[in-house]
């Protein structure tokens, strides 16, 4: 083989092999950002209950959401998680939204009744989440609308399948923003900032229950979580009840 034709060759599986790695670049680069939701957060939440040994639940939220100013529809991810060691068991995840924040959907869940909804609330969804494995995670698809006049808070319990035991809690945790844009396509609003509305007297928050940070609980004093409660307003007004959508 001469010299001249050794070195053709030498040059062709060179470019080959380069157009082959930069393909393999971007088809992986493609592949990672479409699978790319945004960054999770836990904030707001807190444990309740005490879980099962071995057992570590958490829940996450999008940390920035978008609201269509002339549809006031906006879609995030809820995500639950077991960072434990150990078998969940079964679980339930609940979507619960207030104020401006209406739930309208939440992927392969079952909507809770009007009259099973606690007080405050203007939508839930429930979701048989099954068993989860130590490090595993199960995420869904949540369409919502937002009325930016108001605030609007989500929350995220988890509880055992029988409704007796919430082992952790995010919210009613608010999305909201600072700086309204009602003239743009959208408005940006932020996990864990309350809402500013954008109308006359905008610079306050409009009264949808008992004080800003306080969730309406109702006459029997239940809560969807406060310090050594025993768990939910579904368990604590029907004990035992398991919610059926």
């Amino acid at each position: 083989m001469s010299s001249r034709r050794a070195t053709t060759i030498a040059t062709a599986i060179t470019g080959s092999l380069l157009t082959a790695s930069f393909s393999a670049v971007m088809i992986l680069s493609f592949a990672a950002s479409a699978d790319d939701q945004g960054p999770g957060s836990s904030k707001g939440g807190k444990a309740v209950d005490a879980a099962p040994a071995g057992v570590k639940l958490t829940t996450l939220l999008p940390e920035k959401i978008s609201v269509d100013n002339s549809s006031h529809k906006t879609a995030l991810t809820a995500t639950v998680k077991n960072d434990g060691t150990k078998e969940s068991g079964d679980l339930n995840l609940l979507v619960v939204g207030f104020d401006g924040l209406k739930v309208n959907s939440v992927q392969g869940c079952s909507a809770i009744a009007a009259k099973d909804l606690p007080p405050g609330s203007n939508s839930g969804f429930k979701c048989s989440v099954g068993t989860l494995t130590a490090g595993k995670s199960k995420s869904y698809a949540v369409d919502a609308t937002y009325d930016l006049s108001k605030a609007g808070k989500i929350c995220l319990p988890v509880m055992s399948a029988d409704g007796k035991k919430t082992f952790w809690q995010q919210g009613p945790v608010p999305f909201g923003t600072t700086n309204p844009s009602p003239n743009a396509p959208a408005t940006p609003l932020l996990l864990g900032t309350d809402n500013k509305p954008v109308a006359p007297g905008g610079d306050t928050l409009p009264k949808t229950g008992v004080g800003d940070d306080v969730l309406p609980l109702g006459a029997a004093g239940a809560a969807l979580i406060a310090v050594g409660a025993a768990g939910l307003y579904w368990s604590q007004r029907r004990p035992g009840r398991t919610l059926e959508g």
